[in-house]
């Protein structure tokens, strides 16, 4: 059920997609992953301030939806937070950036550091209050991503492995809607893109190493994952010139000040 569920969200947001991009008649669109999506937008609109003409649209639905929009063409450019499956290997990517997967509690939880074991076993729903974990004692709160998440997917291959995510916890579709959550509930624990946490929610240490760019590139913090551009056929006009973009240091520079980290070497690095 959960399954069809993710296909008809993913069919929704193609048939979305192709009447926006029918009603505007002009410009690309890239659509799919909330993990990459406001990174996205924040290249279009850099790339759009300097190149006047052009109009890029970016939507957002999953990485499974951008995946199969870039696939059935109702997207120039999908995106995605987890790799291709065998059935989509046709289509070629781009990683634009790295990210890391943080796991996020509300910042008045005096837990800071946790083992990659105890996070697994608070998912798997084994540990269920925060007194067994050296906390207060309040049952745990957990805040999970929807089937078909590329953070989702990425979160059951590095911390999960062949343990399953309980049944008993909130499902939300962003990661923003992840963040407001936890944001909201001293007892709740959620996981989504580094890229996106704030000051309303605090990422855990993982056995006393901090998810930060400087453990990330000297590979200390392992929970890290592409972000992929997802194209079908080689990118032609509109679609080449803002790819070439995206991997300019410009735009590399742009996304490392968001808490990315960049595929390309900087100048001064």
């Amino acid at each position: 059920m959960r399954h069809f569920l993710s296909l008809f969200l993913a069919l929704l947001l193609i048939a979305f997609i192709t009447g926006a991009c029918q009603r505007s008649g002009a410009g690309i669109t890239v659509a799919g992953s909330t993990s990459v999506e406001p990174f996205a937008e924040l290249l279009a609109e850099e790339y759009m301030s300097r190149n006047s003409a052009s109009h890029i649209y970016v939507q957002g639905g999953g990485s499974t939806a951008g995946i199969e929009a870039a696939m059935t063409h109702a997207a120039n450019i999908g995106m995605s937070s987890r790799s291709l499956l065998p059935k989509e290997s046709n289509l070629s990517t781009l990683i634009i950036a790295k990210d890391a997967i943080a796991i996020i509690v509300n910042p008045k939880n005096p837990i800071d550091d946790l083992s990659m074991d105890q996070v697994r076993s608070v998912f798997s729903g084994k540990v269920t209050n925060w007194k067994e974990l050296g906390g207060l004692p309040h049952p745990i709160v957990l805040v999970n991503r929807e089937e078909g998440s590329g953070t989702r997917e990425s979160f059951q291959k590095f911390v999960m492995e062949k343990e399953e995510i309980s049944l008993d916890s909130l499902v939300q579709n962003t990661n923003g809607a992840i963040r407001q959550v936890v944001s909201n509930d001293s007892n709740a624990i959620g996981y989504l893109s580094l890229g996106l946490v704030n000051d309303q929610v605090k990422a855990l240490k993982i056995s006393g190493i901090e998810p930060n760019l400087a453990n990330i590139e000297h590979g200390k913090y392992t929970l890290v994952r592409p972000f992929l551009f997802v194209l079908d056929g080689e990118p032609t006009g509109q679609a080449k010139a803002f790819l070439e973009f995206v991997l300019s240091p410009t735009a590399q520079k742009l996304l490392a000040k968001e808490g990315l980290v960049p595929v390309t070497k900087l100048s001064g690095d």
